[in-house]
């Protein structure tokens, strides 16, 4: 079980810590909300969770908790921008469905 980070990614979360000032990395995992039942959810990593899934890109690591990671599997982390915002894109191939908003997503 993997997930990819691109390049711009790994940029983009580089210079995130790199303001922070402090943190290993940022945990990716997911979480019952919204209308379709999962939603992502972000957060810097200051102690590394024994049971985490590493993945290092460009020096950026990137944690995810086993229990995410069935939902996460090959999942390519990209940094995407559109007009006036900007922010993290998940490209998740076990997603069967959104809701309108995509906020949530169903597997």
């Amino acid at each position: 079980m993997a997930i990819s980070v691109t390049a711009a990614a790994a940029e983009h979360v580089g210079k995130q810590l790199a303001a922070r000032g402090r943190g290993e990395g940022i945990r990716i995992g997911v979480k019952t909300s919204g209308c379709s039942g999962l939603a992502y959810v972000l957060e810097f990593v200051d102690d590394q969770d024994p049971s985490d899934s590493v993945f290092e890109v460009d020096g950026v690591r990137v944690f995810v908790d086993p229990k995410s990671l069935v939902y996460l599997d090959g999942t390519i982390v990209d940094f995407a921008r559109e007009g006036l915002n900007e922010g993290l894109e998940f490209r998740n191939p076990n997603v069967a469905g959104e809701c309108g908003c995509g906020e949530s997503f169903t597997v």
